[in-house]
């Protein structure tokens, strides 16, 4: 039986007899979550159980980050959303901050011509006009040296708030001129910092939190919430497969009832 194309371009990057191979061949590529948003959480307990500084956990997260974005481009993920920093971050050390901006800058500078090769289209998400220049110029090099990318779009969500997101789409709102009797969801939805993609079909949350931390809240209303208790340093391919096979098995209901509850109710 012939495989795909994304399940092959999946394949030929794992390694012959490697055990995500069989995880990767369970995955039904007609029922892929066409967006995957993922809180990455346990940075800093996975720090701290080997003794080592909060900062050391961020750092050793940008790998898990890497894995995460070729697997879920290799695999044919329409779009992938990632937490990286919400407002509420602030609130940190200011030398936690710091690192975090640094290793962010450094992620991109090194990541870019993966994106390049990989077709990966790069996005932000958040109040970007917050950052500092030198942040913000980083960003907007990404986004346009990716746009002409026809691949999955990776967005990640910086200096982010669910509720100052939809208070910012209010506002814009507002100052399009829009009418209170014209707005419904769906026009309300084009303000928003994701308009134009779909919303989130799978939510993952790393290190066991039952949280959803004050992200994409709008957009969440009806997505599959799966929760590890894999600290984000150690996520990998093997952990996104899984998270993506227990969604497959899943029942979307959307507030209705499934195609067996309606049979069983006649």
């Amino acid at each position: 039986m012939s495989v795909s194309i994304p399940l092959e371009q999946l394949l030929a990057w794992i390694p012959p007899g490697h055990p995500d191979e069989g995880l990767a061949r369970q995955v039904n590529v007609d029922r892929l979550p066409a967006h995957v948003a993922i809180i990455m959480d346990g940075n800093g307990r996975w720090a701290a159980g080997r003794h080592l500084p909060r900062v050391e956990g961020h750092r050793a997260g940008i790998e898990s980050v890497r894995d995460t974005v070729e697997t879920a481009a290799r695999l044919g993920i329409r779009v992938l959303t990632l937490y990286a920093f919400s407002i509420e971050n602030w609130k940190r050390p200011a030398s936690e901050v710091g690192t975090l901006m640094t290793l962010l800058k450094r992620y991109l500078r090194s990541e870019l011509n993966t994106l390049l090769r990989n077709d990966i289209r790069f996005g932000v998400i958040g109040r970007l006009d917050e950052l500092a220049p030198d942040i913000q110029r980083e960003l907007n090099d990404a986004v346009e040296r990716t746009a002409g990318n026809r691949g999955m779009l990776f967005n990640i969500a910086l200096n982010y708030g669910g509720r100052a997101e939809i208070v910012d789409a209010a506002r814009r709102a507002l100052a399009s001129g829009v009418r209170p009797e014209e707005l419904d969801e769906t026009r309300f939805a084009s303000f928003l910092y994701t308009a134009g993609q779909p919303d989130p079909d799978l939510l993952i949350r790393t290190s066991g939190e039952m949280r959803v931390s004050n992200f994409l809240l709008w957009q969440i209303a009806y997505a599959e919430i799966y929760v590890t208790e894999t600290l984000w340093p150690d996520f990998r391919r093997r952990h996104l497969l899984e998270a993506v096979l227990a969604y497959q098995k899943r029942e979307r209901r959307y507030g209705g009832i499934t195609p067996a509850e309606a049979i069983s109710a006649q």
